[in-house]
C-alpha cells in the first residue's frame, strides 16, 4: 500500500518507520510548511500534523478520494466540516485523538468506572495529562476524550476546564515534561478514599503501529469511523 504522511515528525517518522516494516511504501513525507503536493500518489494518508493545517491536509485527502487517517489534535472545532466533506465525496476518515490499542481499552475501562461512580456524589474527579515539551496543545485530545466520556457517562459534570474545576466542572492538569511520550491518570476522590485508574506510554510504538493498522483496516471501505470500528471494541 502507498501512503503519504502528512506531518513529519518524531511520530511521523516512527510511522514511516513501522509501516515500512510492516511491507508498506511511503510516496510522500510533507512538513508543516508544505501545501503543494500531490496527495493522488497515495492510497491512504496518515495525518500528525499540527491543528492549524490539519483540516486543510484531511480535506484535500478527501476532496481527491484518498482515506485519510488523522491523530492531529487541537481542530476538532472543525471536525464535523470534515465529516459533512467525507459524506458528500463518499470518502473515507477517521480521527482518534489516541491511536494506541493500550488507550482504547482504557477508554473503555473510563466509561464503565464512570457509570459505576456516577451515583457516588461524595467522589471528585479530576485528571491529569504529562506529555512532551514538543506538544503543542493542552490538554490533550486523549485527555478531552476521557473527560468527554466521563461527561456522557456521569450527570453530575457538565464540562471540563484546564487546571480548574467545581462540583460540575472536571479539572484537566496538564504537564509538559521532556521526553514522556504520554501519561494519562483518571482520579475519583473522596474523604475516606482514592480510585485511580492510569495509562503510561513507554515508547510512540503503540500510537504509531495504531495509525498503520487503520489506514490498512480503512483502505477500499468509505464512511466515517473510529478506532472502536477498527480493533472491533463493542
Amino acid at each position: 500500500m502507498k501512503i503519504a504522511l502528512l506531518g513529519y515528525g518524531k511520530m511521523g517518522k516512527t510511522i514511516e518507520q513501522i509501516a515500512i516494516s510492516r511491507g508498506h511504501e511511503i510516496v510522500l513525507t510533507i512538513d508543516k510548511n508544505d501545501s503543494d503536493y500531490d496527495i493522488t500518489k497515495a492510497d491512504v494518508a496518515i495525518d500528525f500534523s499540527i491543528p492549524n493545517v490539519a483540516f486543510n491536509n484531511i480535506s484535500n485527502c478527501l476532496n481527491n478520494n484518498v482515506p485519510v487517517i488523522s491523530g492531529t489534535t487541537g481542530w476538532l472545532d472543525r471536525y464535523d466540516e470534515a465529516v459533512a466533506l467525507c459524506e458528500e465525496k463518499k470518502g473515507a476518515f477517521i480521527y482518534a485523538s489516541n491511536y494506541s490499542l493500550g488507550v482504547n481499552i482504557f477508554f473503555e475501562l473510563n466509561k464503565t468506572l464512570a457509570k459505576m461512580m456516577s451515583s457516588l456524589k461524595q467522589y471528585n474527579v479530576s485528571m491529569e495529562e504529562i506529555h512532551h515539551t514538543q506538544k503543542l496543545d493542552a490538554p490533550s485530545g486523549t485527555a478531552i476524550s476521557l473527560a468527554n466520556d466521563v461527561i456522557d457517562q456521569n450527570a453530575n459534570y457538565s464540562q471540563w476546564k484546564l487546571d480548574e474545576g467545581d462540583e460540575t466542572t472536571i479539572p484537566i492538569v496538564a504537564k509538559r515534561i521532556e521526553d514522556v511520550p504520554g501519561t494519562h491518570t483518571v482520579t475519583y476522590e473522596s474523604e475516606v478514599d482514592t480510585i485511580n485508574i492510569e495509562h503510561v506510554a513507554h515508547t510512540r510504538q503503540g500510537f504509531a503501529l495504531g495509525a498503520v493498522v487503520a489506514a490498512e483496516w480503512i483502505f477500499g471501505k468509505s464512511g466515517v469511523f473510529t478506532m472502536k470500528d477498527v480493533l472491533n471494541i463493542s
